[in-house]
């Protein structure tokens, strides 16, 4: 089992940089396939980014290619989330998830996580 807290959240202005960070406790963290999801206010939780065990492999949402890297340090146990363009439709709770694989293959669906944190949020003004 895998225990994931996020922090780096705040409030940016539109065109502004956050990095969220996502420390996990345990020594098996490299075991984990490991991926961000946003919940904006009223609706659903979206897949954002998502890094396979190695840190090999990397995938985007088309909303934010580009803008954002993902990245872990896995001797930290760490996950990051560099933010850049921020734009105000970017503002929502930020979520960090655990896959427990060391496939090469991505997981961009909810289902394909099995631990979470509890959220940090990020709010980006106009």
């Amino acid at each position: 089992q895998v225990q994931l807290v996020e922090s780096g959240g705040g409030l940016v202005q539109a065109g502004g940089s956050l990095r969220l960070s996502c420390a996990a406790s345990g020594r098996t963290f490299s075991s984990y396939s490991m991926g961000w999801f946003r919940q904006a206010p009223g609706k659903e939780r979206e897949f954002v980014a998502a890094i396979t065990w190695s840190g090999g492999n990397t995938y985007y949402a088309d909303s934010v290619k580009g803008r954002f890297t993902i990245s872990r340090d896995n001797a930290k146990n760490t996950l990051y989330l560099q933010m850049n363009s921020l734009k105000p439709e970017d503002t929502a709770v930020y979520y960090c998830a655990a896959r427990r694989s060391k496939s090469s293959v991505i997981a961009t669906s909810m289902m394909g996580y099995d631990y979470w944190g509890q959220g940090t949020q990020v709010t980006v003004s106009s």
